[in-house]
C-alpha cells in the first residue's frame, strides 16, 4: 500500500492500494473511535460495495446505515442535498460520528458537502470507486453542488479525514468509465510530468495503475497545500476545465466530465498554439494521448455555446475568466482572459480543431 499524506486544514492520509474496501474498517479505526457511520452511495455502486464497507467496519465496532441516490450528475442538486441532510438528521447522525463517500465524484461532492454543513461540520471519510475521484476529486476537500445556471457552483471548502483508493475495484471498471480517469490523469502530465505523460501516452500502464495514482494524487497534494481555497496555483488544475464544464452543461451532461475535459483540453492547446502561447506540436501531443487512450477530441456544440457556457463558470472574476494555457507538456500557465474575448478563443479553439 502507498500512502499520500495530505497537510491542509486537516492532515489526512490517501491510502492506495489491494482490497482496501475489506480494510477499510480497519484503517478507519485507526484515526477514528468506533461511532455511527452514514455511507452515502448511489445506485449503482452501493449494490456493488455497501456490503462489503459495512461489515468491514462492523468487524471493528461501529455501526452502520447507507443512503442510495440516483446515480448520475443529475442527482447533484440541491433536492439530493436536502433528502441526505433528512436521513442525516433521521439517523441521529451527530458530530461524533462519521459520513463516507462511496462512489465516484458526484458521491463525494454530495457526502462532502453533506458533512461540511449538516450540524455545522461532520467527520468524513472519501472511499472513491472511480479512477477519476481517485486521482482528483476525492482530494483537495472540493465539494459542489450545480445549479441549473452551471456546474458546482454552490460548495465548500471541506477536507476528508481519510481517503482510501482500491485498485481492485479501479482496475475493474467499464472502459468508458475508466478513460474519464484517463483524461485527468493525462492533465496531471501535461501540467507538470513529463515522465507520466508518455507513459499515458502508450496507452498501456494497467500494471503501474497505483504508481499512476501515487503520482497524481501527490500533485494535487503540493498544490493543495501551496493553495488550499483555489486563490491562485490550485487553478492550474482547471486545465481543459472552463470549455469542459461548458461542454458539459450544455449536452445537459450527457457527456460525462472526463470526456468533457478531453474535448477541452485539446481546444485550450490548439488555441494557445495559434495564439503563439504553446510550442508548436503541443496539441498534437496531446490529441495523440487521447486518441490513444480513446477519448474524443471534438463536439457538436457550437463555439458561441461553448463560450457562453463559459462565462457563467465559477473561476470568473468580475471581468476576466482565468484559463490554463498550456506551454508545453509538463509547463502550464494561468492568464486572465476578459470575458469579452471569450467568444473569439472559443471561435479560435473550433477553427483550429477542424484543421
Amino acid at each position: 500500500m502507498k500512502i499520500v499524506t495530505v497537510h491542509a486544514t486537516t492532515s489526512y492520509c490517501v491510502c492506495i492500494g489491494k482490497g482496501l474496501l475489506q480494510q477499510a474498517g480497519k484503517e478507519i479505526k485507526k484515526i477514528i473511535q468506533p461511532c455511527k457511520v452514514a455511507i452515502l452511495s448511489d445506485d449503482n455502486v452501493a449494490p456493488l460495495y455497501a456490503d462489503i464497507v459495512c461489515q468491514s467496519l462492523q468487524q471493528e465496532g461501529f455501526s452502520t446505515c447507507v443512503y442510495a441516490f440516483p446515480a448520475g450528475e443529475a442527482s447533484k442538486r440541491i433536492h439530493t442535498l436536502s433528502n441526505i441532510l433528512e436521513y442525516l438528521a433521521q439517523e441521529e447522525i451527530t458530530r461524533q460520528d462519521l459520513i463516507i463517500a462511496l462512489g465516484g465524484g458526484v458521491v463525494g461532492d454530495m457526502a462532502g458537502f453533506s458533512a461540511a454543513i449538516y450540524q455545522r461540520g461532520v467527520r468524513f471519510v472519501q472511499i472513491p470507486t472511480t479512477f477519476l475521484a481517485a486521482i482528483d476529486s476525492s482530494v483537495g476537500g472540493k465539494t459542489a453542488i450545480d445549479l441549473e445556471a452551471g456546474k458546482n457552483l454552490a460548495g465548500a471548502f471541506y477536507q476528508p479525514q481519510l481517503v482510501l483508493c482500491d485498485t481492485d475495484v479501479i482496475s475493474s471498471l467499464p472502459k468508458d468509465i475508466f478513460s474519464d480517469g484517463i483524461a485527468e490523469a493525462i492533465k496531471y502530465g501535461v501540467l507538470g510530468n513529463r515522465d507520466l505523460f508518455a507513459q499515458l501516452q502508450t496507452g498501456d500502464f494497467m500494471e503501474q495503475l497505483e504508481d499512476i495514482i501515487e503520482s497524481c494524487v501527490s500533485m494535487k497534494r503540493d498544490i493543495v497545500q501551496e493553495d488550499e481555497f483555489d486563490n491562485g496555483k490550485r487553478q492550474l488544475l482547471n486545465l481543459g476545465h472552463t470549455f469542459g464544464h461548458a461542454i458539459e452543461h450544455c449536452s445537459h451532461f450527457k457527456i460525462s466530465h472526463g470526456h468533457a475535459v478531453a474535448i477541452g483540453m485539446h481546444w485550450i492547446a490548439r488555441a494557445a498554439e495559434h495564439k503563439g502561447i504553446a510550442k508548436p506540436g503541443t496539441a498534437k501531443q496531446i490529441a495523440e494521448a487521447l486518441r490513444k487512450n480513446h477519448l474524443p477530441l471534438e463536439t457538436e456544440y457550437a463555439p458561441a455555446q461553448i463560450a457562453s457556457g463559459a462565462l457563467l463558470d465559477k473561476k470568473r472574476r468580475g471581468d476576466n475568466i482565468s484559463f490554463v494555457f498550456p506551454l508545453e507538456i509538463g509547463n502550464c500557465i494561468i492568464q486572465k482572459v476578459p470575458i469579452s474575448e471569450v467568444p473569439a478563443l472559443a471561435d479560435l479553439a473550433a477553427l483550429a480543431v477542424k484543421e
